[in-house]
C-alpha cells in the first residue's frame, strides 16, 4: 500500500518530506502557506499509523519510513530527490540516504534526531514513554522542547492534533525507533549537500547537539540556527524556515 501524501507543486526539483513524532503529513503548519511551488514539487507523507496511514499496520520502524519514502519517490516517478526531515523525520531521511544514495540530492534537517539517535536517561525515557497515553505528558513534551515559552493554545492544539492524527502503538513505538535506532555506520562515506536548522529555543536538539553530532556525521553541512524558533519553526518561524531550507536546496540541490 502506498503511503498518503501531500503533493504541493509542479517544480522539477522534486523533494519528500518526513514528518516528526508529533507531525503528519498536513501537519507541517504555515510552512506549507509559503513554498515556492514553481521552482519546487513536494510530497509531505505521512509514516505508517499517522494521518491517513492510520489503520495500516506497522513495522513502526525508521528502516520502513524509508522504505516507504522511496517506494513514494517511485510512484511519482521521482529517480532523484531532496529530502527534508523534521525531528524523527531527521533521523529517516538519512536511512533513505543509507539505502539509495545516489538518488538523494540534498538533505534538509530540521531540529533533526541524528544518525545515532538520542539518549535519555531514566527520568526522561519514562517522561516521554508516558506521552503515548497521556495528553499531559505531550504536552509537558512540546512546552519543554520550545523552551517554555509559546501560547497555551498552541500546545494544546498540537496536543489534539497528534491525538487524532497518531495511533497510540505507532506514537508509543516510533519513540524507541527514533531514540534507539544508530544507522551511522550505514551511511555511505560520500554524502550529499545537507543544511542542518537548529532552533534557538530548543534544549534537546539545539545548536550544540548538532554541532556534535550532525557537524560530526557531515562534516560539510551548514548549520543555520533558527532565531525565535524552538523544536517547532515551521510553526514558530514559518516563513524563515521555508526561505532558509528552499534557498539552500535550490544552491546546492
Amino acid at each position: 500500500m502506498l503511503n498518503t501524501h501531500l503533493r504541493l507543486g509542479q517544480g522539477d526539483h522534486p523533494v519528500i518530506a518526513l514528518h516528526g513524532w508529533f507531525g503528519h503529513a498536513r501537519g507541517w503548519g504555515p510552512m506549507t502557506q509559503h513554498l515556492d511551488t514553481h521552482r519546487f514539487s513536494y510530497a509531505f507523507m505521512d509514516c505508517l499509523g499517522y494521518g491517513g496511514m492510520k489503520g495500516a499496520g506497522g513495522p513502526y520502524t525508521i528502516e520502513q519510513i524509508a522504505r516507504d519514502a522511496l517506494a513514494l519517490a517511485d510512484f511519482l516517478g521521482w529517480r532523484r530527490f531532496s529530502l527534508i526531515g523534521h525531528s524523527m523525520g531527521g533521523l529517516a531521511v538519512q536511512q533513505v540516504l543509507a539505502l539509495a544514495p545516489e538518488r538523494v540530492r540534498a538533505l534538509a534537517a530540521i531540529t533533526p534526531v541524528p544518525a545515532t539517535g538520542v539518549p535519555f536517561d531514566d527520568a526522561g525515557w519514562a517522561f516521554f514513554s508516558s506521552a503515548a497515553r497521556d495528553p499531559a505528558a505531550r504536552r509537558g513534551i512540546l512546552d519543554l522542547t520550545t523552551g517554555n515559552r509559546l501560547s497555551p493554545v498552541w500546545l494544546d492544539a498540537m496536543v489534539h492534533s497528534s491525538e487524532q492524527h497518531a495511533e497510540v502503538e505507532a506514537f508509543e513505538a516510533y519513540l524507541t525507533a527514533w531514540a534507539k535506532t544508530d544507522i551511522l555506520d550505514q551511511l555511505p562515506e560520500r554524502r550529499p549537500p545537507t543544511l542542518v536548522v537548529a532552533g534557538e529555543h530548543d534544549p534537546a536538539l539545539g545548536a550544540e547537539t548538532c554541532k556534535a553530532t550532525w557537524l560530526r556525521h557531515y562534516p560539510e553541512a551548514t548549520l543555520e540556527v533558527m532565531a525565535n524558533a524552538g523544536h517547532y519553526p515551521m510553526d514558530e518561524t514559518p516563513l524563515a524556515l521555508t526561505v532558509a531550507v528552499e534557498r539552500f536546496l535550490a544552491e546546492r540541490g
